[in-house]
C-alpha cells in the first residue's frame, strides 16, 4: 500500500497561490488514481481534484474549476495541486489519497490509502 506525505500548505491572502505537494512511497504510484480531497472545520471531506494514472484524465470540483490545476510525476512518484486566485472558502485541511479501482472520482470509500493532511489557510 502506498504511503502519502502532503507539504506545501500555510496562510496565504485572499488572492493569492499555493502548490501543494504529495509524495509517494510503497506501491506502484503509476498505478494508482491520486486525488485530493480537503475538510474544513466543522464539514465533511470533499472531493477538490483527481487525476488518473496516465495522467491524461482529471476531474475537478465545480467550486475549484479554473483556479486549480491537478497534475503528477510517476517518475518521482509526485501529486501537486497549483491553486490560483484563492479564496477565504478555501481554507481547509487538504489531504492527498490513492486508490486503484473504482470509477467514481469523488468516493471517498475508494481511496484506500490518506495522507496527513497539510492545512490552507486563506485570509481576506
Amino acid at each position: 500500500q502506498v504511503q502519502l506525505v502532503e507539504s506545501g500548505g500555510g496562510l496565504v491572502q485572499a488572492g493569492g497561490s499555493l502548490r501543494l505537494s504529495c509524495a509517494a512511497s510503497g506501491g506502484t504510484f503509476s498505478t494508482y488514481t491520486m486525488a485530493w480531497f480537503r475538510q474544513a472545520p466543522g464539514m465533511e471531506r470533499e472531493f477538490v481534484a483527481g487525476i488518473k494514472w496516465t495522467g491524461g484524465m482529471v476531474s475537478y470540483a465545480d467550486s475549484v474549476k479554473g483556479r486549480c490545476a491537478i497534475s503528477r510525476d510517476n517518475a518521482e512518484k509526485r501529486l501537486y495541486l497549483q491553486m490560483n486566485s484563492l479564496k477565504p472558502e478555501d481554507t481547509a485541511v487538504y489531504y492527498c489519497a490513492a486508490k486503484i479501482f473504482g470509477s467514481s472520482w469523488d468516493r471517498i470509500a475508494d481511496f484506500g490509502s490518506w495522507g496527513q493532511g497539510t492545512q490552507v489557510t486563506v485570509s481576506s
